[in-house]
């Protein structure tokens, strides 16, 4: 079982940065596929950016450029650093870990919310 706790999200204006970290408890974090998502209110859950373990990262279109996702094995934690932030960009921010050989996230964080205001 792993149990997975975000935290850095907060009330920002349109053009700041917020950095999001999650804490991760278990002793296989290195082998797990770590991945952020957001839910914005009235629509889908999205994937914003994932990071493979091995450092490979992915990210969503509409975040290219803006957002970067980072590990630290040492410390259990994946980070996700968000810059230029738009209102658009407002959603409850999620972290999942995958673990290896499974299709689909399997552990979920509780979520914390980004707000960008105008």
């Amino acid at each position: 079982q792993v149990q997975l706790v975000e935290s850095g999200g907060g009330l920002v204006q349109t053009g700041g940065s917020l950095r999001l970290s999650c804490a991760a408890s278990g002793r296989t974090f290195s082998m797990y596929r770590m991945g952020w998502f957001r839910q914005a209110p009235g629509k889908q859950r999205e994937l914003v950016a994932h990071i493979t373990s091995g450092g490979s990262t992915n990210y969503a279109d509409s975040v290219k450029g803006r957002f970067t996702i980072s590990r630290d094995n040492a410390k259990n934690t994946v980070y996700l650093q968000m810059n230029s932030l738009k209102p658009e960009d407002t959603a409850v921010y999620y972290c999942a870990a995958r673990r290896p050989a499974v299709v689909e996230y399997d552990y979920w964080g509780q979520g914390t919310q980004v707000t960008v205001s105008t």
